[in-house]
């Protein structure tokens, strides 16, 4: 009787990709570096036979960690731990934690996503811009976009910058920061080290931050370090960006878009992507707001900057679930 193979972390992954079937295993995949497709690929192809046990063991293991995540997304690790503990018993409770800690990586400052933006923007606005900088990279961006709008302008630039060109940070300088935040705003928590920081961080916080702010921090970074503005530009996804797009993902983002919005989007639009809009939509459809826009007045700039960012916020989504490609310019990237 031949010997099962050790249950590691690549192969419990590369049996939830299997059970998961192609279209989520594709989305799974398309999150991960290079080297970790390869290895879960590689582990994939030389999947034999797994038992049910093993089966069921690996999809209750996943179930387990992502529930107790859930639990610290809500109320922290002290309230995940309490509610184990409720549940399974101290021992148990601490070897769930621990389990999640190495496997799912707890970021340091995990407690600040309880915290209310104005109150952070309050407290960093009075920090020096490199301890700025690392916060900001361990929160979502969402958070971090809020929380740059919220500074001083003086500050905005500056912090924006550090992020780009942080690599890593020390655990001992991350562990003295989080404590001093703690002692300011919330309890302590699980701290681990990973690495931050980068223009694709920088890119992802602009995507989602007011364009009037955008347009400001831009302006002023482009006079200091016009190769780094260029750079974050260049990871950044835009309305006018959707002239890049193929026709198959413009007819895709069509079927999603509110109409209203998209006719006060194009008041704003260039020629050049109006006809692609309008080429990729029923005659009737493309005639109706053609006319919308001829006898529509004057529209306030904030309105059209808001209506055109709630149609990136679609076409960003839809690229996050694998329905089309935004990388590369659409038809630039060949899938075989």
């Amino acid at each position: 009787m031949s010997k099962e193979p050790e249950l590691t972390g690549l192969r419990k992954s590369a049996i939830l990709l299997i059970l998961m079937g192609h279209e989520r295993a594709g989305r799974v995949l398309k999150k991960l570096n290079d080297s970790q497709v390869e290895q879960l690929t590689l582990e994939v192809a030389n999947m034999g036979q797994v038992d049910e046990a093993i089966k069921n063991t690996v999809t209750s293991e996943f179930f387990e960690l992502a529930k107790i995540k859930e639990f610290i997304n809500k109320g922290g690790v002290d309230y995940a731990k309490e509610l184990l503990e409720e549940a399974f018993g101290p021992e148990k409770a601490i070897e769930i934690i621990e389990k999640l800690v190495s496997n799912l990586q707890v970021k340091p400052f995990d407690f600040l996503r309880k915290i209310d933006v104005s109150q952070m923007v309050n407290v960093l606005q009075n920090e020096h811009p490199q301890t700025i900088s690392l916060v900001l990279c361990y929160l979502p961006p969402s958070t971090s976009s809020q929380i740059i709008a919220g500074l001083p302008e003086t500050l905005q630039v500056d912090v924006l910058k550090r992020i780009s060109i942080m690599n890593s940070a020390t655990p001992d300088i991350v562990k003295e920061i989080e404590s001093k935040m703690k002692d300011r705003l919330s309890t302590f928590t699980v701290q681990t080290f990973s690495q931050v920081g980068g223009i694709e961080v920088s890119a992802e916080i602009m995507n989602n931050i007011d364009r009037v702010v955008q347009k400001n921090i831009f302006d002023r970074m482009s006079e200091r370090d016009p190769k780094l503005s260029e750079e974050i530009r260049k990871r950044m996804f835009v309305f006018e960006d959707l002239v890049k797009l193929d026709n198959r993902a413009i007819q895709r983002i069509n079927r999603e878009i509110d109409t209203k919005d998209l006719t006060i989007a194009l008041k704003g639009a260039s020629e050049e992507l109006k006809e692609i809009i309008f080429s990729n939509m029923s005659k009737r459809a493309a005639q109706m707001i053609k006319e919308e826009l001829e006898f529509m007045g004057p529209v306030r700039v904030k309105d059209v900057d808001e209506a055109q960012q709630r149609i990136v916020n679609i076409v960003r989504k839809l690229e996050e679930a694998g329905e089309i490609i935004i990388g590369g310019g659409g038809g630039e990237e060949l899938i075989v």
